[in-house]
């Protein structure tokens, strides 16, 4: 009998696929394609974080340490360890997002949700009749009479940078157009052929997110993301709203540098799709936190920095990208999604937007972590939020060995017998810890006991050391004075205790405010580039998430960019933002009299 050496193996969702020698365990295979799966105990088969899904095809039978580590339901559908499993045909595997490491995880986060697809802007090909001497028409009326009769669309205003080149524009053509409408406004002609863009933006204090979509059919043709470059003036907001009051330059240099990273990644997009100018892009679509949305608009900022925290602004507005010094279509718009309060925003209506899709009656909490942790409480129809400054050690910031999730960085850990384990980005020698790492760590330290319920680490644990700036713990030793040891300080520790505070004490107002339980909640919706990498389990073992069966979380990627998307397809979606913006009850945390105790409380770990 002929045995088959070697088999076909995709992974999805990556879109992946190879032929592998059999008898090689998955999780071999997936790293000869460099897919990062998460491993702590270097393939042992005893962390289980290797999880992947048979879709299709046959393989080894499950071993004793899968049995162990797996549930029957999980078996029954298909799940296994890559480390102990070999293909006996050819596969297609899927790898859940937890399996990935967070560099991978970015690329297929962000899950689309179903958008009823009624754009806010059409194009229309035209082709008009030349002038002569019997009709004497101008350019523009010409223009108009042509929609008029040949697709059933009257416009009654042109955008004045349309007019300057449209009597050239048309004649080089040969008098064919493709035409750009916005609701009566004719926004762009181009040549034929040169698509109906649009882009959703999520402008984030520390990373801009961005979406490019085809208006015509609703597909996203490319997602990119890049850090915020007003981060060189200030990590968080404050700091930057200080630089823009100092003077009308500081305020021009940060509104600059988001308008000149916008128009390079618009620049890329249109490389990505072979489109020869960013004129094809016909509207962008901004969600960000009320204080970036302030400073790229040059809004006043100093109202929003002082109690009660009021923005200038709060509706939604629409202005011409020129306006801006965005390089998009001529006569292009920019929407801006309404601000809630002075430290919730559009980015927080726009995942709201993107979560409310499906009609949930609640009681759900729906987290956006960031720089900036923005909470709501929907229940019975009503919704109420708050926001709180999380700080940035969500993003390895202000922690001794802190760094962004990128190689190198440990992103799992685990302690078993004193024995620690780790798993870092594509498997690269350690260097730092990012923010699932140093949360991961936490939880293991308190659980094994090194450090007790009020943070103090405990000296007499033989993995606690004293280090060059007091109590450590060693993650990874130095290897050959090449990399520096990564360690975990009791100054780190406070620093995870102030951000975990923040977001507990938040979810326990909106609860108390509400009087309801945390058993009560049926759904916890964990959003943001570092909710949908956190261990769920590790927060809510350290207390910064509550208490309830694990089932009832749900980590949905950047869904800000999500809603942001919806609002740039859809006008039933522009709308529902307006209304939404406008049921939102907004809670103060410092108007709340409990507010100090709470907070005290929910600086406990565990």
């Amino acid at each position: 009998m002929h045995h088959k050496k070697s088999f076909q193996i995709e992974f999805q969702p990556l879109g992946l696929r190879d032929r592998f020698p059999s008898g090689q365990s998955l999780l071999d295979c997936a790293r000869q394609k460099e897919i990062d799966l998460v491993s702590l105990c270097g393939g042992t088969g005893t962390c289980g974080k290797c999880k992947v899904q048979i879709l299709k095809g046959s393989v080894s039978e499950p071993l004793q340490e899968e049995r162990k580590l797996l549930s029957s339901e999980e078996l029954f559908s298909g799940y296994r360890l890559a480390c102990k499993t070999h293909a006996k045909s050819d596969l297609v595997l899927n790898i859940p997002p937890e399996s990935l490491s967070a560099p991978q995880r970015l690329q297929v986060e962000g899950l689309d949700i179903p958008v009823f697809h009624d754009p806010f802007i059409r194009t229309y090909p035209v082709s008009l009749h030349a002038p002569s001497l019997t009709d004497l028409r101008g350019d523009d009326q010409r223009l108009v009479d042509a929609l008029q009769e040949q697709h059933g669309v009257s416009c009654n205003k042109l955008d004045e940078s349309v007019l300057q080149t449209l009597s050239p524009f048309l004649r080089s053509t040969g008098w064919e157009a493709s035409v750009a409408v916005r609701d009566t406004e004719i926004i762009s002609t181009v040549p034929l052929d040169s698509g109906n863009l649009g882009v959703a933006v999520d402008l984030g204090t520390t990373k801009i997110a961005a979406y490019l979509v085809d208006l015509a059919s609703g597909h996203t043709l490319s997602a990119k993301g890049i850090m915020n470059p007003q981060i060189s003036y200030g990590e968080d907001v404050i700091a930057r709203m200080v630089y823009s009051q100092r003077s009308d330059k500081g305020a021009q240099t940060l509104q600059k540098m988001v308008v000149d990273a916008l128009n390079n990644l618009f620049q890329e997009f249109c490389q990505d799709v072979g489109v020869k100018q960013t004129e094809g892009i016909n509207e962008v679509v901004v969600a960000g936190n009320t204080a970036m949305h302030h400073l790229l608009l040059r809004l006043p900022v100093a109202q929003l920095a002082r109690a009660p925290h009021v923005p200038a602004v709060s509706r939604s507005m629409d202005l011409k990208g020129r306006q801006l010094g965005l390089s998009i279509a001529k006569g292009a718009n920019v929407h801006l999604l309404p601000n809630i309060a002075g430290f919730v925003g559009g980015d927080h209506l726009a995942m709201l937007l993107a979560v409310l899709a499906e009609e949930n009656p609640g009681p759900m909490l729906a987290i956006d972590i960031g720089t900036n942790t923005e909470i709501s409480l929907v229940t019975e129809g009503m919704i109420s939020s708050v926001s709180c400054a999380s700080g940035p050690a969500f993003e390895g910031a202000h922690i001794s060995c802190g760094m962004r999730a990128a190689k190198g960085a440990i992103e799992h850990v685990r302690i078993t017998d004193n024995q620690i384990q780790y798993h870092v980005i594509q498997d690269a020698r350690p260097v730092g810890i990012c923010g699932s790492g140093i949360f991961d760590a936490l939880a293991q330290l308190l659980s094994q006991g090194l450090v007790d319920k009020g943070g103090r680490m405990m000296d007499d644990h033989p993995l606690v050391r004293k280090g060059q700036n007091g109590l450590e713990v060693v993650l990874a030793d130095e290897i050959d004075g090449s990399a520096p040891s990564v360690v975990i300080t009791q100054k780190d520790v406070r620093e995870l205790q102030l951000a975990k505070g923040a977001i507990r004490a938040g979810i326990d107002i909106l609860l108390k405010e509400n009087g309801l339980l945390a058993e009560a909640v049926n759904e916890i919706i964990v959003a943001g580039a570092f909710g949908s990498y956190l261990d769920i389990s590790s927060a809510v073992c350290i207390g910064m998430l509550p208490k309830i069966p694990l089932d009832r979380f749900r980590q949905i990627g950047n869904a800000a960019g999500m809603g942001a998307k919806a609002v740039l397809m859809s006008e039933t979606k522009r709308k529902k933002a307006q209304s939404l913006a406008q049921e939102i009850q907004y809670v103060e945390l410092a108007g709340d009299t409990g507010f100090q105790r709470i907070f005290m409380e929910a600086l406990d770990l565990g």
